[in-house]
């Protein structure tokens, strides 16, 4: 894989006001085609689930087809982060 977590991370919250974004591997240190994102926005206020989802794939682009191979995302606004880290 050409791009690094760092590089996903730095794209989706490029993409999507005021997010941030935590890659990692989905089933283990030697797996860089099943990736795992956690993304936090006010953004996804009053959005549900498959609309959250869509802008991280859309913020993501042609990355996810040629690049990232498969990805299970987290989505949260702010408030339901705080929520889920207690």
């Amino acid at each position: 894989m050409d791009l690094t977590f760092a590089d996903i991370e730095a794209i989706i919250e490029d993409e999507i006001p005021d997010a941030e974004a935590t890659i990692s591997r989905m089933r283990g240190e030697h797996d860089d085609d099943h990736l795992a994102a956690t993304v936090v926005s006010p953004a996804f206020e009053g959005k549900r689930l498959v609309q959250q989802h869509q802008l991280v794939y859309d913020a993501l682009d042609e990355h996810m087809t040629e690049e990232i191979h498969a990805l299970e995302l987290s989505t949260y606004t702010p408030e339901e982060y705080e929520e889920h880290a207690q």
